[in-house]
Formats: structure tokens, sequence, C-alpha cells
């Protein structure tokens, strides 16, 4: 039993998560030691969750795609009710002690609703594909609602790249396109002062330096202060002073560059670049439908929130609250990630031994 545990994990998944893990723990150990505890704490029940997934039949969870689906419209309506507010969003639920952010914490599970729908459509025509953001939309707005501006953006991202390579002709795009323009006015109204304010000061961040511009400006300082190798562990001045706020969370990329400089934003690279290499290598090798959408949703679930997060650090978008995968602190993202983690090694499973049957 241990060899065939073993030998169902994806070395060359987990290994650069497990690298990324140690330097988000190694920065937040620097930043606060509470934070470090913390982490800790959640990488163990999420390395659990990983364990659990990577070892379950992925093809099961398809009988219940709609059920999943069903069941995350209720719970994310219920946050709106009975979440916890926090800086004018409600978006947690307390359960056990713990903080659940459900927006995060669903995004694996509906990734296997919308694989399951997607691997259904026979024909790639507009019917197909206005029902997947039919589907969509309703999830999209509640977390909108919440307000969690980053993740609604993330869904929709991470559906549109999953339907762009799943083939669908592109002209279905620049139509679907022209409905959102028209929308930007109305969505623009539903907005949070805050949210517009980031928006407007992403275009001209000198317009408030020592406000809404203030976290990009500190995190563009960070990053450029880190140079080659860096300040050193724990003797960054802009995380370790507290002038970059959200140091542990949406700008620890900014943290990690102002203390290992250069060396440390390319060993965070590499560990993303294998990860992704090692998912796009496992969608080549699945041959049935549902195994491709679901892993294809994977690939742009981490690729989606890597390349925003770290623009975002960078000052190349606007701040919207995304978290860099594995390595910001939270439970519920690393809780989310680690699920799809262990959904993508149990794909890569069953890849091996399709090609085993097929070989004999």
């Amino acid at each position: 039993m241990h060899k065939n545990f073993f030998r169902n994990i994806d070395l060359w998944l987990l290994v650069p998560v497990l690298i990324l893990v140690t330097l988000s723990l190694v920065t937040l150990f620097s930043l606060n030691i509470n934070f470090f505890y913390g982490q800790f704490a959640l990488f163990i029940l999420s390395f659990v969750f990983y364990i659990i997934f990577s070892q379950t039949n992925y093809l099961i969870l398809k009988i219940y795609a709609k059920h999943i689906y069903i069941a995350s419209l209720v719970v994310l309506f219920a946050v709106l009710l009975i979440g916890i507010e926090s800086r004018g969003a409600v978006r947690w639920v307390e359960i056990f002690g713990f903080r659940l952010q459900f927006s995060e914490v669903l995004k694996p599970f509906l990734a296997i609703s919308f694989a399951s729908y997607t691997a259904s459509i026979k024909t790639l025509n507009i019917k197909g594909f206005l029902n997947v953001f039919l589907l969509l939309f309703p999830i999209a707005f509640l977390i909108f609602l919440q307000p969690d501006l980053g993740n609604a953006i993330i869904y929709f991202i991470i559906v549109l790249l999953t339907l762009i390579y799943l083939g669908f002709p592109f002209r279905y795009f620049l139509i679907s396109f022209l409905p959102f323009l028209l929308s930007v006015p109305f969505l623009w109204r539903f907005l949070h002062d805050y949210q517009r304010q980031r928006i407007l000061t992403f275009i001209n961040p000198s317009v408030d330096p020592l406000g809404t511009s203030y976290n990009v400006i500190q995190s563009i300082i960070a990053v450029g202060s880190g140079m080659l190798m860096g300040k050193g562990i724990g003797q960054g001045t802009q995380s370790g002073l507290k002038f970059l706020p959200e140091r542990q969370t949406d700008f620890i990329f900014a943290t990690i560059s102002e203390q290992l400089g250069f060396v440390g934003v390319t060993i965070i690279l590499i560990c993303f670049a294998v990860l992704l290499y090692r998912v796009l290598q496992i969608i080549l090798n699945t041959n049935d439908m549902f195994s491709k959408s679901l892993s294809v949703i994977v690939f742009f679930a981490f690729l989606s929130q890597i390349f925003i997060n770290i623009a975002m650090n960078l000052g190349l978008l606007p701040i919207v609250g995304v978290t860099l995968p594995f390595v910001s602190y939270g439970g519920s993202s690393l809780l989310s990630n680690f699920i799809f983690l262990g959904l993508i090694n149990t794909i890569s499973n069953y890849s091996k031994e399709n090609r085993v049957l097929e070989i004999g």
C-alpha cells in the first residue's frame, strides 16, 4: 500500500510546490512568528486534502457535477447572508474556528462542474458557448457582490481561456465581448469607492501616492530595492518596517523580492514554470474530454493567479486582491490550490494507467 501511495505521487508536481511552500514559510517566519505557525498548520491541513484528492478516482466526482454546482450557488448566496464582515467585504464564514473564503475554496469543485459540462458539448457552436457563460454568470455575480472583484475576474478568465483552448471559434469571444463593453458603465456603478480608486490610480499612481496608490508604490520600491541577492531574510525595510501593506498576502512576492532579490524571484518563477509545464504535459497525455477539460481549467487557474499577482506587485495591473498560489498567507487559497494539485495528480495517474493499457 505504501509503495502504491508513493508511486501515485507525481513528484514533478509536488516538489516545486513544496519548494514554494518552504520559501513562503521562511518569509512568513521573518515577518511574524504567528504568520509562520498559522500557515504551517494550514499547510498540514491542506496537504491532507491533497493526499485525499490525489488518491481519489476523480471520475467519480463527475457524477456529482450538477449537485456541486447547485450546492456552490447555495453556499455563495449564504455567504452574503451569514458571512463575517471585514473591511467592508463579506467574504468569510467561520466554521469550527476557521475562517473560510468560499470564493477560493469552491474553485476546484466548480472546476469539476464546468469540466463536466464542457466535456458534454458535442458541437462547438454558439449555444454551447453561451450556456457555459450562463452557468458562470450567477457564480461570478454572487462573488462580485461580496465584493471580491479579484476572484470574480479569475473565474471569468479561467473559463474564457479554457473555451479558447478547447477550440471554440474566436468570433464567439468577439461577439461576447460587446455586451461586456456595454455593461461597463453599469458595473462601474456597482463597484465600491475603493475599487474605483484602485483602477483610477493604476492609470495615474501620482494622483494619490499616500492613499490608494500607496500599496503599489511601496510594492515597486520593495521589488526594486532587492536587486540581485536581496537584503537578506528578515532584513527588508519596506516589509520589515511595515511600510508595505498586506506584505504576507497580496504582496508577498514583493516581500520575497526585497529579502532575496532576483535570486529569490528566479526560484519562484522556475518552480511555477516546472509546475505549469508538468500540468501542460498531463493535458497533452489525456484522452477523454472530461480529464482534458479539468486539466486545462487547473492549468489556467494556476496561470491566471500567478500572472495577475506578480503583475499587481510590479504595478502592471490594478490591485484586485489575488493571492500567489502556495506562497501567499491564507488557508482558503492554500486549501484550494492543494485540492487543484490533488486533482491534477490523480489525472496524471489515470493517464499513466491508460498509456500502460494501450502499450499492453
